[in-house]
């Protein structure tokens, strides 16, 4: 659903002055704690955060493509720590049920992610299943009316906050590749499944990942997603929206910055002036301005053709690459423009640099977008 004008407004401004009366004044204290004090996430719920993109018969507000990723940009403004709270109900570990669940599923499960109530995650990482995501080795046997789950996943956000899994498993051990991968709905109090403590990480702490692992986990048949061998399809069309809003997340961080970059270089003195008056300064905060620019507009026009119904996965992919690339670089620039400053943790820039690292590695690594560009172009024929 496309909000009309003066409501997406709304909503944005009131995102826009949480992310900046409630989100920022917390970032060092989440960081060194690890954690997101619980009345925040609280506030995340009484603002739908959480049901962004669930549809609104099922209690979200079912937003566009364009219009959640205007709403990512505003989050994006922040720690991404903080979108990572909300991240997986709003795409990966929803957006399965979304495109495959049979109205029972729906019925069952929505109304709660779409609240906030139950927090979903997206297990298909194993430890050699990442890029050659096709490779899971996770098996699902048929037993009667169940599903037997044996196998571990690694990497899984928000697995230790999670009520609810959708996994990837394979059903067709003779099968190879994509074709024998099924996707499940597994609850995460299943006897059997356990979660491995949270991994010690290099920014975005407050973020949590985490082993998950399968032993003789009985999932009943009706917990399926779609039929079998369709798992693997299923995740890739999930991943396809999420690139989107990754790359929306990342503009959010990239105009923060941005504007960090420019307020910083208006009150800082060198040589008896301030350092924005310099030319190598005022270069790093134009390309960094030009890049934000273009990965937004690319961004968007992207949503907006996928709201029209056309296939994204080229452009898609496209956004993930050059947003996640472009926010790399802004920190980069930030740090360089602060200077000693950039490397202390008390200014916070330290911290975002480490943070935005971690964008040209999920959701599919900047490699894997250039094969996926590459491949829809040669199909395409240019």
């Amino acid at each position: 659903m496309t909000l009309d004008p003066e409501t997406l407004t709304q909503l944005l401004d009131a995102v826009r002055r949480f992310v900046a009366e409630r989100l920022r004044p917390m970032e060092a204290e989440v960081a060194e704690a690890d954690a997101i004090p619980e009345a925040l996430v609280q506030e995340m719920r009484e603002l739908g955060l959480f049901g962004l993109s669930i549809p609104e018969e099922y209690g979200g507000l079912g937003l566009s493509m364009e219009d959640e990723c205007r709403v990512a940009i505003e989050l994006g403004r922040t720690s991404p720590v903080f979108r990572s709270v909300v991240g997986t109900n709003i795409g990966i570990g929803s957006q399965g049920l979304v495109m495959y669940g049979t109205e029972a599923q729906k019925a069952r499960w929505l109304p709660k992610i779409a609240s906030g109530e139950t927090i979903t995650s997206f297990a298909l990482t194993e430890s050699e299943a990442g890029s050659d995501s096709a490779s899971v080795r996770t098996r699902a046997v048929r037993d009667g009316d169940d599903y037997v789950l044996n196998g571990a996943k690694r990497y899984i956000t928000n697995a230790d906050k999670a009520s609810l899994f959708t996994v990837m498993a394979r059903t067709h051990a003779d099968t190879p590749g994509a074709k024998g991968v099924s996707a499940f709905l597994v609850l995460a109090d299943s006897p059997g499944l356990s979660i491995g403590k949270p991994e010690r990480k290099m920014g975005q702490q407050g973020a949590h990942v985490c082993d998950v692992i399968f032993e003789d986990v009985r999932v009943p048949a009706d917990n399926r997603l779609g039929a079998e061998g369709e798992g693997f399809t299923l995740a890739m069309r999930v991943l396809d929206r999420g690139r989107l809003h990754i790359s929306a997340v990342c503009v959010g961080v990239a105009e923060r910055l941005i504007a960090d970059q420019v307020a910083y270089a208006s009150e800082r003195k060198q040589f008896g002036q301030a350092v924005s008056g310099f030319q190598m300064v005022q270069a790093m905060i134009a390309d960094s301005k030009a890049e934000a620019l273009a990965a937004r507009a690319l961004t968007l026009e992207t949503a907006r053709l996928r709201d029209g119904g056309a296939n994204t996965t080229l452009e898609a992919a496209s956004s993930k690459l050059i947003a996640s690339e472009m926010v790399g670089r802004v920190a980069d620039r930030t740090v360089q423009i602060f200077g000693g400053a950039g490397y202390i943790s008390e200014y916070g820039v330290e911290r975002l640099y480490r943070d935005v690292r971690l964008f040209r590695i999920y959701e599919g690594s900047s490699e894997i977008q250039k094969l996926i560009i590459a491949r829809e172009t040669l199909r395409r024929g240019g």
